[in-house]
């Protein structure tokens, strides 16, 4: 089982306590703001998915950057109307289809990213540099 433990002064200014690390939250430097927070949490799990499955194929990269951006709705409550997930693979020699094929894999098995797609349009990009 997972806990967090989240301490706030009296106004937006906290941290995030695990058990194996600290994170600042809200209106303070370096804070993060719940949005920052919801991306990564699906950023991360989709990678974790993704490169299970790369394992699984046994496919060669030397890395990996994810970008995510989204679109809240102008109605309250103000959930998610769009994002959108980008994968940009490093070094990547060949297989690239394979690349694609277990990035559509990680959108199906990912639970954040099933779980965000029940409000919002989820859309996935896959970019190859070398």
């Amino acid at each position: 089982m997972e806990k967090i433990t989240l301490d706030f002064q009296n106004e937006f200014i906290g941290r995030l306590v695990s058990d194996k690390a600290e994170l600042l939250i809200g209106n303070q430097e370096g804070g993060l703001k719940p949005y920052n927070l919801l991306f990564a949490a699906l950023a991360s799990c989709f990678y974790a998915t993704f490169l299970s499955i790369v394992q699984k194929k046994r496919l060669s990269f030397s890395g990996a950057r994810l970008e995510v951006d989204g679109r809240k709705r102008q109605e309250v409550p103000t959930t998610l109307e769009y994002v959108m997930l980008k994968l940009i693979i490093q070094g990547a020699q060949d297989k690239k289809k394979g690349f694609i094929k277990s990035a559509e894999l990680a959108s199906e098995y990912c639970s954040i990213y099933q779980t965000v797609g029940k409000v919002a349009q989820m859309n996935l990009e896959v970019e190859f540099i070398d």
